[in-house]
């Protein structure tokens, strides 16, 4: 599916619902770039959990983390046969590392630290200046690309997205149980919603994509008429 107008689009949504598996998808039937958002504060949350960066009560300690923000390089390689990306911190592939549950348990709390947000939406609008691009994440739509021409937020039911995680964790071979995968996503959830720098929000011109009973494909089917769509508006 080949289109001369290259137009950002914006994925968010909750952990698990599938956001990146529509968004590499997406990407490989358009020939874009994706950016998995999330990536780079779970290589934030790795270089934190490796350089000890914690208070005295185990919490992630701000102050240290922001002070290290200048000793953190991200970068990505694309590989071709999956419209994907390998994510480097420091040179260094920890693609495999930044799934991990311990990375998972603190991301959202690197996440509501305001200049760890200010650092990484920079390098995240850089990244998509050009268009052609799909980046997903939690404000990409409100924040990173307020005026991308397409925007979808996606959901799923909590014991289907917690179903998806937990299989997703055994595969890796994590012993963690579905029942602290829930709690896990539950923690998340509300802190995603309830930060004060930019939180989990549907943008007002955001199309809604339910995909708790939809197949892969019938997601993808149903973004690439939104996508078809947009160009057309934009051409």
């Amino acid at each position: 599916m080949e289109h001369s107008q290259r137009i950002t689009i914006a994925i968010d949504g909750f952990s698990a619902c599938g956001k990146s598996t529509l968004a590499k998808a997406l990407a490989k039937k358009l020939d874009y770039v994706f950016i998995d958002s999330g990536s780079m504060y779970r290589c934030v949350a790795l270089y934190a959990i490796e350089n000890k960066l914690f208070d005295e009560s185990g919490k992630p300690d701000s102050t240290k983390i922001i002070e290290a923000l200048s000793k953190i390089q991200i970068s990505f390689k694309k590989i071709p046969e999956s419209f994907s990306n390998k994510v480097f911190l420091n040179e260094q592939d920890v693609s495999e590392k930044i799934r991990m549950a311990n990375v998972a348990s603190i991301v959202s709390d690197i996440a509501t630290i305001a200049e760890v947000r200010s650092f990484l939406v920079s390098q995240q609008q850089a990244l998509g200046k050009n268009g052609g691009i799909i980046m997903d994440g939690r404000d990409v739509g409100t924040v990173v690309f307020p005026a991308a021409e397409l925007k979808i937020f996606v959901t799923a039911d909590p014991k289907v997205r917690a179903k998806r995680r937990f299989l997703e964790q055994q595969a890796k071979g994590s012993s963690e149980t579905i029942e602290e995968v829930r709690s896990n996503l539950a923690h998340r959830d509300h802190l995603d919603l309830t930060r004060a720098i930019g939180p989990l929000k549907q943008a007002e011109d955001a199309v809604v994509l339910d995909n708790s009973d939809l197949s892969e494909i019938e997601q993808l089917e149903f973004a690439l008429k939104l996508v078809g769509s947009r160009i057309h508006k934009a051409v």
